[in-house]
């Protein structure tokens, strides 16, 4: 039983968890925000898997670009959007 609960801590110590986020990019002031797909642990401007959409805030999420077919495709394999790129997305995709 212990040898399981050490197994199972060292297991989620090592799960990567995909997230769809906003990485910032843009002037001071002036910002736009790409979809990324990134592992947790990427600094929010930093690395990322997958561009899957922009967005500009003066515009806003009407004109929100995305790829739906790959978003859709990383929902499926468990990655889990942040509370502002689900409301993005919940606004863009339903329209």
């Amino acid at each position: 039983m212990a040898n399981n609960a050490i197994e199972s801590a060292e297991f989620e110590e090592y799960r990567v968890v995909t997230r769809i986020r906003l990485a910032r990019y843009g002037s001071k002031k002036n910002p736009f925000y790409r979809l990324v797909v990134a592992d947790h642990r990427f600094a929010r401007d930093g690395r990322f898997l997958e561009i899957v959409g922009h967005y500009d805030p003066h515009k806003g999420t009407a004109h929100a670009v995305l790829k739906s077919d790959r978003i859709r495709y990383w929902l499926q394999q468990g990655a889990q959007p942040t509370n502002t790129a689900r409301q993005i997305l919940r606004k863009s995709l339903t329209s």
